[in-house]
């Protein structure tokens, strides 16, 4: 109940006669979630949150015991102070004044009124509304149910949560995908945020709902089990839900209700498994095949089982991925799940399954296929803006190392394309980010040349070099490495350079002249050109 409904006035029923309000008017709308009766100097080890207490002041020896009890009550977490004036006549100045320091809402108690008649309604209005509550809850219940049953889909679910109880909420998945809305899209970047956090609490094992703010907004985040599993949290494969508000300030129904919220679409998660599950089999099948060197016609079979409306098919490409920092089994699962994930909102559905060392994605294309031009791919372009969320999180230091071949029109070109994008997935992992994506195009450059140099010979490539100047660097607090990178980035160029670096010519001059005195080399001559743009390639 609120304490309004001790004074009584058009929406709070008739009150009841004999209490009389002192201080707190403003906080009138306050809940009330019990009630107590006490004169205990120190009441707190019997205090619960949201009480009501009620005293007769026998604690109260001199002036200054007043701020010492209200104190230990607003520590407390009582909702306000009812005081008897049967003993002590007026309330005493100090205890209003006390109140009023720590906006405590106090309340004097006539002489009439016994405190039992007091306690008896309040513990009658709280238990009038709490049957109303769970009716409500139990209404709720069926309404949700009967919407989801009904084809209304996540959308619509949530959409009625937004409604019922004035909140916003989506369901979205692990790469920042908005899966669900239940208000206004997210924009992209904090859907990548809310990802990230997400990440970030399943790291440190956060108490559920995590709460975060991003960009000035207050939001809780709930994982979304799967349906007939465990509660406790999955670490990565799962969806999650997002509410604009702290959902612990809620009241207890609202909060029953966004459980329920969870469940439903825990169900709804439930059906996209199996539907992903089919296609995973007919990945696999299409993988089987290729690995066993089936006719290309056998292999073009299957994929018309996969794809029975390909009137519009022009082309089929690989993405790997792997992830080498985990055990195999949950990177392979990790793996799988983000490419499915990535993939889920394109035109035609992506055939992605686990393998051996990771997962793979074929991925159907429409319209004529780009030229094989040095910039990226549609498809590559589009893994690295969505798996932007797992890039920026340190959650158990976890690298994605994703390859992408060129697109085939014929089913005789899918096992070399699958070797290239296995081959571009290699070049990946010698890449130091957190999320690297490497497609066809950067296997015509250098790229892929120093891929296949082992690790020791690129080493002392890079030293031999590079050495020399970074020693140098130390010692003097210069920038000849950093100097070197934008003289090649230049072509050469030393008025571009010298812009670029804001300082004079004869400045840039000095430091070139500086680098080939230390390490031997002269960069007039192409050769030694070449090999300085390598060793900082491979740095």
């Amino acid at each position: 109940m609120r304490l309004r409904a001790l004074l009584g006035d058009g929406t709070a029923g008739a009150g009841i006669p004999g209490i009389r309000l002192l201080v707190g008017e403003a906080e009138l709308d306050r809940s009330v979630r019990a009630v107590m009766t006490t004169d205990l100097h120190d009441p707190s080890r019997y205090l619960t949150a949201g009480a009501l207490v009620l005293t007769g002041m026998g604690w109260r020896a001199e002036p200054a015991d007043s701020d010492r009890f209200v104190r230990v009550l607003v520590a407390g977490g009582a909702t306000a102070l009812a005081a008897g004036q049967a003993e002590i006549g007026d309330i005493p100045a100090d205890l209003v004044r006390a109140c009023e320091r720590y906006q405590l809402p106090l309340f004097a108690v006539a002489e009439e009124l016994s405190f039992a008649h007091l306690t008896e309604f309040v513990i009658r209005r709280i238990s009038a509304e709490r049957a109303t509550d769970l009716t409500a809850v139990v209404d709720r219940h069926r309404r949700l149910v009967q919407a989801a049953a009904g084809g209304a889909g996540l959308d619509g679910v949530l959409g009625l949560i937004a409604a019922d109880i004035d909140i916003h909420c989506w369901v979205l998945s692990l790469t920042g995908r908005q899966v669900a809305a239940g208000g206004p899209d997210l924009a992209p970047g904090l859907r990548v945020g809310m990802a990230r956090a997400h990440f970030a609490a399943r790291a440190r094992k956060a108490r559920v709902p995590s709460r975060h703010r991003i960009d000035g907004r207050a939001f809780s985040l709930l994982p979304v089990p799967e349906a007939g599993g465990s509660d406790a949290p999955d670490t990565w494969g799962d969806w999650f839900l997002v509410v604009e508000d702290d959902v612990t300030d809620r009241p207890d129904r609202h909060q029953a209700l966004l459980g329920e919220l969870v469940r439903l679409v825990s169900v709804g998660r439930d059906r996209v498994e199996d539907r992903r599950r089919r296609t995973r089999r007919l990945s696999e099948d299409v993988l089987n095949l290729l690995a066993a060197g089936a006719d290309p016609a056998e292999v073009a079979a299957r994929l018309r089982v996969a794809e029975p409306d390909d009137a519009g098919r022009t082309h089929w490409q690989f993405a790997t991925a792997t992830i080498p920092d985990l055990p195999a089994r949950e990177a392979r699962r990790l793996a799988r799940e983000l490419l499915e994930e990535a993939l889920a909102d394109q035109p035609s559905a992506a055939l992605v399954s686990e393998t051996g060392s990771g997962a793979v994605a074929l991925i159907p294309g429409e319209g004529p296929p780009e030229g094989d031009g040095a910039e990226s791919d549609p498809t590559t372009r589009l893994l690295r803006e969505l798996l932007a969320a797992p890039a920026g999180t340190t959650a158990g230091g976890v690298r994605l190392r994703i390859g992408v071949s060129a697109r085939v029109a014929r089913a005789d070109g899918l096992r070399g394309a699958l070797e290239e994008a296995w081959h571009a997935g290699r070049i990946a992992g010698t890449r130091p980010g957190r999320v690297e994506v490497v497609g066809h195009a950067e296997l015509a450059s250098h790229v892929a040349l120093l891929a296949a140099v082992p690790e020791d010979v690129r080493r002392a490539f890079r030293g031999r070099l590079l050495e020399p100047l970074r020693a140098y660097d130390a010692s003097h607090q210069a920038d000849l490495v950093g100097t070197l990178g934008a003289f090649l980035d230049c072509d050469g160029s030393w008025t571009r350079c010298a812009a670029r670096l804001h300082v004079h010519v004869n400045t840039l001059r000095y430091r070139i002249g500086r680098i080939e005195e230390l390490t031997g080399r002269r960069l007039a001559r192409l050769e030694d050109k070449v090999d300085f743009f390598l060793a900082l390639k491979l740095r």
